[in-house]
């Protein structure tokens, strides 16, 4: 992990978190509430149950109403807010959901995206900008694993909404000079992901239910997975670093380099849960992506950045999370 050469970094600092309510964004607010800084939350939906609230950060930041598509919303947030950092986290994420509603999750991670951006474009308060894209935005690809050479071609609606908003974000640091950086992450999971369809937390799930975990591909689709703390501290630690390093209009994957097929990882899972139920294997997945897995390179070199969670403890801490949330 790296380790900011400023303790006092972000103290004080006016923070705008999009997407606050999800995974990556809760934990994010965390870490950022613990160190001091003013956080600023787009909230769209209220969600009980959310980690945001779980945690008890709601009442420890500053939560506007509103959505992606309101541009005027988000230009007065930055203004009235005197924002300096912009993390735009906010997405429709769930690859199946974007198969059966392509024009919402295009409105929400393509429209969103540009009007972030735009609302930053004139306000010079605003030092560095973090777009999230995906690595589902490099596509299908022979040769692995995906660097950030590598040119972005998604396919279906959920990559295709992840490449178009990480090239917009480019086009406006080349065109406009805006301050941005990009993270291309691997799977993420941990504590606080409520998206139950997902892998790790729909495997853990029916395990704590005594359900026979459902896979719903043929098990052999293979990616690496990125503890959600990990990706918070490497979100932090891009900032950090953006103006030291000059670093601006760069893209970074983020992982733990770990790699493997579904099957295996819900079989890992089973065993640190020590359960021996049998798996359901639907083979019923289309348009994904077979195999995606990341470098990180880059961000080793760059930004000096390692991840801390091996595939092991990142699970046994998610494990732990669930079982006290799911017995609540």
């Amino acid at each position: 992990m790296t380790k900011p050469d400023n303790k006092n970094f972000w103290k004080n600092k006016n923070v705008f978190v999009t997407g606050c309510t999800g995974l990556l964004g809760a934990w994010l607010v965390k870490y950022l509430v613990d160190k001091k800084a003013n956080v600023v939350g787009l909230i769209r939906d209220e969600v009980p149950e959310s980690n945001l609230m779980h945690m008890g950060l709601a009442k420890k930041i500053c939560g506007v109403k509103g959505e992606l598509a309101d541009y005027y919303l988000l230009k007065r947030i930055i203004n009235e807010y005197e924002v300096e950092v912009v993390y735009h986290l906010a997405a429709q994420t769930i690859v199946s959901v974007a198969n059966r509603d392509p024009l919402s999750t295009f409105e929400s991670n393509i429209k969103g995206t540009w009007n972030i951006l735009e609302a930053c474009r004139n306000r010079e308060n605003v030092k560095q900008i973090v777009i999230s894209s995906s690595d589902k935005a490099y596509g299908d690809k022979e040769k692995l694993p995906y660097s950030e050479t590598d040119t972005l071609s998604g396919s279906h609606p959920y990559d295709v909404s992840k490449s178009c908003a990480d090239l917009i974000a480019q086009a406006y640091y080349k065109t406009f000079n805006l301050p941005v950086c990009i993270t291309r992450c691997a799977n993420l999971y941990g504590g606080g992901d409520l998206n139950f369809s997902r892998i790790i937390p729909g495997t853990i799930r029916s395990v704590l239910n005594n359900e026979p975990p459902i896979i719903r591909s043929d098990g052999k689709y293979m990616r690496d997975y990125f503890y959600v703390e990990d990706a918070a501290l490497a979100l932090l630690a891009l900032v950090e670093k953006m103006q030291e390093k000059n670093i601006y209009g760069e893209a970074f994957n983020f992982s733990s380099e770990v790699n493997v097929s579904v099957l295996k990882l819900v079989n890992k899972i089973l065993t640190l849960m020590h359960t021996k139920l049998r798996l359901v294997i639907l083979n019923e997945v289309k348009n994904e992506i077979r195999n995606q897995y990341l470098s990180v390179t880059k961000a080793k070199k760059l930004l000096n950045w390692r991840s801390r969670y091996d595939l092991d403890s990142g699970l046994i801490k998610t494990i732990a999370w669930y079982k006290k949330y799911l017995n609540k």
